[in-house]
């Protein structure tokens, strides 16, 4: 049983009390929450040992620190193109995509602004400031990535008639990551280095080795959280 929450035109809970209404106002800020967190963690490169050594991946998965939070906003874009459709998703990307320029502008801004302590600030600029190529990497990545993720949960839900929920999370969300991945490490380290000349240029043995291993975890997170996008729906859904 649905909530009881009116809902507007747009699909819109017009009760602010409503599960329905609540459930958005969370699912967004969790959208939001993990993204600004992704670009404030980009800077930081991971390396997760495994069991065993893979080839090509080796016997740890390097990755950036972002990979985790990131992985956050598929989940919740998931839950909420379930639950509130195709439009409402949509606008949540592509507004959150606008906003990754307020994040950006006022980090740099903090930055550029005199500092009190020389010292800390050249240290806080180090751990903050990202790479302009690691920036537009990370752009493109999102834009084409998250509208993927939202078109095919949506293509995949009209086909089956708004059954398997399973179905349509894996497979937005397993093609959006790969996308994100292949995007991200290929502009962030092929493309801006050798056409924009900002960064460094990886060799390609590298550049596949960090697709590989990133796209493996966040595979693994979207299998993990399938369960969860259920529990989360239901809970709204009452």
């Amino acid at each position: 049983m649905r909530s009881s929450g009116t809902r507007g035109a747009a699909g819109t809970p017009t009760d602010p009390t409503s599960t329905a209404a609540i459930g958005q106002v969370a699912l967004l800020a969790l959208f939001v929450t993990a993204l600004v967190t992704s670009q404030l963690t980009a800077a930081k490169i991971l390396a997760i040992p495994i069991p065993i050594t893979l080839p090509v991946i080796g016997p740890e998965i390097a990755l950036p620190g972002a990979a985790v939070a990131y992985a956050l906003t598929f989940f919740a874009s998931d839950c909420y193109a379930e639950l509130y459709g195709r439009r409402a998703a949509q606008v949540m990307v592509n507004v959150a995509f606008a906003m990754n320029f307020v994040v950006l502008a006022l980090v740099w801004s903090t930055i550029a602004a005199p500092a009190d302590d020389p010292e800390f600030a050249a240290t806080f600029a180090a751990a903050l400031a990202p790479a302009t190529n690691i920036v537009v990497g990370s752009l493109l990545a999102y834009l084409v990535s998250q509208n993927w993720d939202v078109i095919v949960f949506h293509a995949l839900r009209d086909r089956t008639d708004g059954a398997h929920l399973w179905l349509r999370n894996l497979v937005s969300t397993a093609t959006s990551q790969a996308i994100d991945t292949v995007i991200f490490v290929g502009v962030a380290f092929v493309v801006a280095p050798a056409v924009l000349g900002i960064g460094v240029t990886l060799p390609t043995a590298v550049v596949v080795s960090l697709i590989l291993g990133q796209y493996l975890l966040k595979l693994l997170i979207a299998v993990v959280d399938t369960p969860f996008v259920y529990l989360v729906v239901r809970a709204v859904r009452g």
